[in-house]
């Protein structure tokens, strides 16, 4: 079975180099009328280029229609104009991918805030202002496909990258949410954790891994989540050709009678807590607190 994306619009940020300009030119390939968005600053978020008009040309070179856009995420009302004129140009828009991202990466004890908090408006805020100035579209249209762009950073860790790992890990929350507001429109959410050797990457990794990890071999994984039989609420690694899904879980845990209930009560308890025996995949906070509620009513009863 074929993925097409004939008729379809998508817009991708950060699409000037790396995976975003990997990304424009699969969906480009596939059918899709695709907005090139990128600012065209340095991987550290400074100055501008014409990025994103050397991979619209690309695209138009290989027959495809594409459009250039040089906003920033960070703004929203430039981002509004950008979707805007993508509507009125083509008719709708149907794939949001959030790819764009900077790095400040220095450790917790050296990091300014000011660099913390660009990173946060980048990754965080820019996926936020990118998904609000679609989402009225795609649940008018009754048809979305959006991908947020985490990393194991974020969901596990890595030195020198706090602000990157928070926003990173911010997204998935974001996606957790829409992916419940969404449904009943078609909307489908879902969340890429790429490994490539990007710009991004530079010096970071054994020119040995890296000569794997090319953004092409990601990009496969990508053109799943914003396929119209694409998964939902699904956070896909993807690097070097290998694919994985990280899934949150939470424990079976224990209840502690309220007479009995005190800290020392729960670090004796803690080896149960954290036992990995029954635990399960939660798709709402709801969930949560009726077993949390259900295990304390069981307990009285």
């Amino acid at each position: 079975m074929s993925i097409r994306f004939d008729g379809r619009v998508a817009i991708v940020t950060g699409a000037g180099n790396g995976l975003g300009r990997c990304h424009a030119l699969e969906l480009a390939r596939r059918g899709a009328k695709v907005v090139v968005n990128d600012l065209g600053g340095s991987k550290s978020g400074e100055g501008a280029s014409d990025a994103a008009a050397a991979v619209v040309e690309e695209i138009k070179s290989e027959g495809g229609d594409a459009m250039a856009n040089g906003s920033s995420v960070t703004d929203f009302e430039a981002v509004q104009s950008m979707v805007q004129e993508a509507k009125a140009k083509w008719g709708s828009v149907d794939i949001l991918v959030n790819n764009a991202g900077i790095l400040r990466d220095k450790s917790f004890a050296k990091v300014g805030l000011d660099d913390f908090r660009l990173v946060l408006d980048v990754h965080l805020m820019g996926s936020v202002n990118c998904t609000k100035a679609v989402w009225e579209i795609m649940r008018e249209q009754q048809y979305g496909r959006i991908v947020m762009t985490t990393s194991s950073s974020g969901m596990y860790g890595n030195f020198g990258q706090t602000n990157y790992g928070a926003a990173k890990a911010g997204v998935v929350g974001l996606m957790n949410t829409l992916v419940l507001e969404g449904a009943k429109y078609n909307i489908k959410v879902n969340a890429l954790s790429p490994c490539a050797h990007t710009r991004m990457t530079e010096g970071l990794m054994p020119e040995e891994a890296l000569a794997l990890l090319k953004p092409e071999t990601v990009t496969p994984g990508l053109i799943c989540l914003v396929a119209e039989d694409a998964p939902n609420r699904t956070i896909l690694c993807a690097g070097a050709g290998s694919f994985a899904r990280t899934v949150i879980y939470e424990t079976e845990g224990v209840s502690i009678a309220h007479d009995e209930l005190s800290a020392e009560a729960v670090m004796k308890n803690m080896s149960a807590i954290m036992d990995p025996a029954g635990q399960k995949e939660l798709t709402n906070g709801g969930e949560q607190t009726m077993k949390l509620v259900g295990k304390a009513a069981e307990k009285l009863g």
